[in-house]
């Protein structure tokens, strides 16, 4: 199959040398915002270039992949749906909520298969931990502790359009708890500070951040994250369960020592970014994203998904700046 790819910034060139790696793709054409970039990408990993975005979905494609700037991201889904391509999008689906609405009612009313990118979803700890749950192996499910952990802050320049902690960061925690749990989030009560460099509060966003999440079935789920641990980037899931507990991303490079006298574990070195942690699941998800594109494979994660997930840190947002308990009822379906 011959796949469009539109963006080639970081996450974007691996995106497009993981699906030149794919047994099912025969050929990637890529296209950037800027031209020069996206031919030396293309020249770097012998593939097609095109112009702009709309000689590329002009170029007889099967599926597009969007990894282009978040503010891009609404009106690609929608040329995609427009062309009827089969659609990969990085999250989030757009900026804001009335935005994201409008791209889940558009590709609703379509036959057009569109996929988000929330890669914790192929990743084999959270997969295993969900089958737990599934299977009633761990009792019913009274906390669950998730936690995303930067390394280190992003550029200055990002944070105006990054949509905040909770939209950027932990909303990918927000997704794979409904994930792995089946289960709704119906309240939120969230808070968060700025510790670190001064530009996370010049634009209203914070460095550090925390919440508690209330499930449709009364179990409890702290989120907790930051854009400061130099540890390591550290990305976690704790399923405590009446019968038995799970840990997600608990192995050797997991970025924390223990206090105990003689104790190792961990061991190895510890994830310097998201791509060390979520190689392998980045490459299942583009695995998977073909098989949507061939017809052999369900939307794995649709818009309405990502609707929720976005729905959640929205509620987080409102209830730090108001300091409340915000019930998601109150942030717009």
């Amino acid at each position: 199959m011959r796949i469009g790819l539109v963006g080639v910034g970081r996450i974007g060139a691996f995106h497009a040398a993981t699906l030149k790696s794919l047994p099912a793709v025969d050929q990637v054409v890529v296209a950037d915002a800027d031209a020069s970039r996206a031919e030396l990408v293309a020249k770097d990993l012998g593939l097609e270039f095109t112009a702009d975005v709309d000689q590329l979905l002009g170029s007889d494609l099967d599926g597009f992949v969007i990894a282009a700037a978040t503010s891009a991201h609404a009106d690609l889904i929608a040329k995609g749906v427009a062309a009827g391509l089969p659609t990969f999008c990085e999250k989030p689906v757009a900026q804001d909520l009335a935005d994201t609405q409008r791209v889940v009612s558009l590709v609703e009313a379509s036959d057009v298969p569109v996929h988000i990118g929330f890669q914790r979803r192929f990743d084999l700890g959270y997969q295993a931990a969900r089958q737990q749950v599934q299977a009633g192996d761990l009792g019913f499910i009274h906390h669950i502790r998730a936690n995303t952990n930067d390394a280190f802050p992003p550029p200055q320049e990002y944070i105006p359009t990054s949509g905040g902690f909770f939209r950027d960061c932990t909303v990918h925690d927000f997704d794979i708890i409904r994930f792995v749990t089946g289960r709704e989030v119906v309240s939120v009560f969230a808070t968060g500070a700025n510790r670190g460099e001064a530009f996370f509060g010049h634009y209203g966003d914070v460095d550090a951040a925390a919440a508690l999440l209330t499930l449709d079935d009364s179990t409890f789920v702290s989120v907790s994250g930051t854009r400061y641990n130099a540890a390591g980037h550290d990305v976690r899931m704790e399923v405590l369960g009446s019968l038995g507990s799970v840990a997600v991303g608990l192995d050797e490079h997991t970025a924390l020592k223990s206090a105990e006298a003689g104790v190792t574990f961990p061991g190895g070195p510890a994830h310097a970014t998201f791509m060390d942690r979520f190689r392998p699941a980045y490459i299942a998800e583009l695995t998977a994203f073909t098989e949507v594109v061939a017809g052999t494979r369900e939307v794995p994660c649709t818009v309405r998904d990502a609707l929720q997930a976005f729905r959640i840190a929205d509620a987080c947002e409102l209830s730090r700046h108001e300091n409340r308990v915000v019930a998601l009822e109150e942030i717009g379906r």
